[in-house]
C-alpha cells in the first residue's frame, strides 16, 4: 500500500510531463520530476498507472481522431510500455542487488557487532582479572612494606648471629684439630694392637685350619660310606621299582583281561537278559493260556458235572420206572401164575 505524501495523481502527472517531453516514465525519472518521494511509493503508484493503461488499452480512440495519429499513438505506447517493461526490469534487478548488497553488509555488521561484544566480553573479563590482580598485589605490596622494618630487624640479629657463629666455628677447629691429633695418636695405639692381635689369630687360625682339615678328611671318608651306602640303596630301590613294575604290568595285563572278561560277561548278561526278558514274555503268553485253558477246562468239568448231573437223575428216574414197573409185575405175577396154574386142571 502507497505511503502518505506522495498521491496517484502526483505520480499521474508527472508521467505525462515525461511522456510530453519524449522520456519513458521510470520510477528514478518520476523522482527527479516530482524532487521527493519514497521509492517504494512511486513504484506502487506507477505500477496501478501501468495497470490502468493496459485496461485501457483495448477502449476505442474517441470519434473524429484521424487513424494515422491512433496508429502513431498506439505505436508510441507499445514503445513506451517496452521502455518502460526494460527498465522496470533494470530497477528491479539493481533493487535485488542492493538488497542483497544490504542484506549482506547488515550481516557484515551483525557478526562484526557479535565479534565486538565477544572482544568487548574478553576484554571485560581480563580486565576484572587484572583489577583483582592488582588488589591482590597492593595488598602484598602493604603487608611487605609493614613487614619490611621487621626484616630488616631480623637481618640485623641474622647478621650478629652469623659473627657469633663464626667465632664458634673458630673455637670448634680449634677444638677439632686438637681431637684430631688426639684421635690420630689412639688409631695408632690402636692399629698396633691390632696388628698383634692379628698375629696371634693368624697362628690360631693355623691351628683351627689343621683342625679343619682334619675334620675334612673325616667328613669326606663318611661322605665316601654314605655314598657308597646310597649307591647300594639306589640300587636296591631301582631294582625294588623295577620288580614293581613287572607286577605292575602283570596287574595291569591280568585288569586288561579281567576287563575282556567283564565286557564279554556283560555281553553275555545283556543277551541271557534279553533271553529272560523274552522267556518271560513267552511264560506271561503260556501263563495267559493255562489260565484260559484252565478257565475252559473249569468251564467243561461244569458243564460236565451239569450233563452227569442230569443224566444221572434221568437214569434214577428211568431206574425207578423200570424198578416200579418191576414191582407191579412181581405184584400181579402170583396172581398170573395162580390163574396159569388153574388153567391146565380144568
Amino acid at each position: 500500500m502507497a505511503r502518505n505524501g506522495i498521491q496517484y495523481s502526483d505520480v499521474q502527472q508527472a508521467i505525462d510531463a515525461l511522456l510530453a517531453r519524449g522520456d519513458t516514465p521510470s520510477v528514478q525519472r518520476i523522482r527527479d520530476v516530482l524532487g521527493t518521494g519514497s521509492f517504494t511509493t512511486i513504484s506502487d503508484h506507477f505500477r496501478l498507472w501501468r495497470s490502468e493503461r493496459e485496461q485501457n488499452r483495448d477502449v476505442p480512440p474517441p470519434k473524429g481522431v484521424p487513424e494515422v495519429v491512433v496508429t502513431m499513438a498506439s505505436e508510441l505506447w507499445r514503445e513506451a510500455q517496452e521502455v518502460a517493461n526494460q527498465a522496470l526490469l533494470h530497477y528491479r534487478e539493481d533493487a535485488n542487488r542492493q538488497v542483497a548488497d544490504a542484506q549482506q553488509l547488515a550481516e557484515d555488521a551483525k557478526q562484526q557487532a557479535a565479534n565486538a561484544e565477544q572482544r568487548e566480553s574478553a576484554l571485560a573479563e581480563h580486565l576484572r582479572h587484572m583489577e583483582q590482580r592488582m588488589e591482590a598485589l597492593n595488598r602484598e605490596l602493604a603487608a611487605s612494606q609493614t613487614s619490611e622494618h621487621h626484616w630488616h630487624q631480623k637481618a640485623e640479629t641474622a647478621q650478629e648471629e652469623v659473627t657469633q657463629l663464626k667465632q664458634v666455628q673458630q673455637q670448634l677447629e680449634s677444638q677439632v684439630g686438637e681431637q684430631r691429633k688426639t684421635h690420630s695418636n689412639a688409631l695408632s695405639e690402636q692399629q698396633a694392637a691390632w696388628e698383634q692381635r692379628l698375629a696371634q689369630e693368624e697362628q690360631r687360625h693355623e691351628a683351627a685350619e689343621g683342625r679343619l682339615m682334619a675334620m675334612l678328611d673325616s667328613a669326606q671318608q663318611a661322605r665316601a660310606q654314605e655314598e657308597k651306602t646310597f649307591q647300594k640303596r639306589q640300587q636296591q630301590s631301582e631294582q625294588r621299582i623295577e620288580a614293581l613294575s613287572q607286577e605292575l604290568k602283570a596287574k595291569q595285563q591280568a585288569l586288561h583281561t579281567l576287563q575282556l572278561e567283564a565286557s564279554q560277561r556283560e555281553q553275555q548278561l545283556g543277551e541271557q537278559t534279553q533271553q529272560i526278558t523274552s522267556l518271560e514274555k513267552q511264560q506271561q503268553v503260556l501263563t495267559e493260556q493255562l489260565d484260559e485253558a484252565k478257565a475252559a477246562l473249569d468251564r467243561q468239568a461244569q458243564q460236565h458235572a451239569e450233563r452227569e448231573a442230569a443224566l444221572q437223575q434221568a437214569w434214577q428216574e428211568k431206574l425207578w420206572s423200570r424198578m416200579e414197573a418191576l414191582q407191579t409185575q412181581l405184584t400181579a405175577l402170583p396172581d398170573a401164575l395162580s390163574k396159569h396154574n388153574s388153567e391146565p386142571g380144568q
